[in-house]
């Protein structure tokens, strides 16, 4: 499930027309996997599943299976998170797999990260990752599964 091109709809409309097409979805996703992709909670540093993972593989939506980092971009960035350079492209025709907007909740202005297919709240996007890219996608391993190579 790819978005089309030029869906507009905000991650809350992409969100809502998921949960609707796949009735089953909150039983399948755990409570943490629930808040984080559906309500944009974050999980605590250091207590998800790959913020220090090291097999190599497709870092997959949790919600919608879409391929959206893979392992060669993942880092070691200390902040208890997984932490990529950068998203795949996992659909020549679709320009992302990841869409970024302004997050000023809790006080602070971020850069939120969701997935371009069904809306699923992943992370944050910050300007502080390595070369080439400079950013480093902060995401919580609740959003995510891997398959591994």
């Amino acid at each position: 499930m790819n978005p089309e091109p030029g869906d507009d709809r905000t991650p809350e409309e992409k969100r809502q027309a998921h949960v609707v097409a796949n009735p089953g979805l909150a039983e399948r996703l755990d409570p943490t996997a629930w808040r984080c992709t559906q309500e944009a909670g974050t999980e605590a540093p250091f207590s998800g599943t790959y913020w220090n993972e090291e097999r190599a593989g497709t870092y997959r939506c949790a919600v919608c299976n879409v391929a959206l980092f893979d392992s060669d971009a993942k880092f070691n960035s200390g902040c208890g998170w997984p932490s990529f350079t950068e998203s795949v492209a996992s659909n020549p025709t679709i320009d992302r797999v990841v869409d970024a907007r302004v997050d000023s909740s809790h006080g602070m202005v971020r850069t939120e990260t969701t997935c371009s297919s069904c809306g699923a709240h992943l992370g944050h996007l910050f300007p502080d990752g390595p070369g080439p890219t400079g950013d480093r996608f902060c995401i919580n391993s609740a959003c995510i599964t891997l398959e591994e190579r």
